[in-house]
């Protein structure tokens, strides 16, 4: 397959760019600095989806391409505040024009309970949490994360509204551990005691869900 990156330094993004070299896939890789490669992809674009971005060269970036990957986040909540959704937003206009139709994004979790004008009746508690889960640990995170699920929300917005193949992704807490091959995923709701995955096992299931055509306009759960 031919794939497309976008994010490909960051803990997610390097992973899948990672599996999908090994997969023997052509890899775009569209990073704000390629000298944070990990790894060499077949193409490499520099470009900050946050500062005038050449469509162009974004357009040129996915044509062609069978699945389109953003492992996009924050680096640091406050400094950039609202960039997935920014990012999301430049990546479906670089598709349309490109005519590429599947896009895979990560989100997190908590999202799932966080109303939208999109998705304005999301669930005030997420039907697959346990107690523990639901009333401890998603309403504190909620609290201090609170812009970075807001962001994360919008762009799941903007995936709703993009006529596109669209899948968003909602792990729970991250890990750098080895990925296992064993997690577990659900479409809209979170998973029973999924506290922790690694984030080698969500950008394999990332790259799994593009050829998984049940996943398509779907955020989905995703944890060990």
């Amino acid at each position: 397959m031919k794939i497309t990156i976008f994010g490909a330094t960051g803990g997610i993004g390097a992973e899948c760019l990672r599996l999908a070299l090994a997969a023997g896939h052509e890899v775009t890789a569209v990073v704000r600095d390629a000298g944070r490669l990990s790894l060499e992809p077949h193409h490499v674009m520099v470009a900050d989806l946050r500062i005038a971005p050449d469509m162009k060269e974004l357009t040129v970036a996915c044509e062609g391409a069978d699945g389109v990957l953003s492992g996009i986040g924050p680096r640091s909540p406050k400094q950039d505040r609202g960039v997935v959704t920014e990012a999301t937003r430049v990546i479906v206009a670089a598709m349309h024009a490109a005519h590429a139709r599947r896009i895979v994004i990560v989100s997190a979790a908590p999202v799932s309970t966080v109303p939208t004008p999109g998705n304005p009746d999301a669930p005030r508690r997420d039907p697959g949490e346990g107690a523990f889960t639901r009333y401890v640990l998603t309403p504190i995170v909620k609290r201090a994360l609170s812009s970075v699920y807001a962001d994360l929300a919008a762009a799941e917005d903007v995936l709703r509204e993009s006529g596109l193949d669209w899948t968003a992704v909602r792990p729970p807490r991250l890990t750098d551990k080895p990925g296992t091959g064993r997690y577990r995923t659900a479409p809209e709701r979170n998973l029973t005691r999924g506290h922790t995955i690694p984030r080698a096992d969500v950008a394999a299931a990332m790259l799994a869900m593009v050829n998984q055509p049940s996943t398509i306009g779907h955020a989905i759960g995703v944890a060990t």
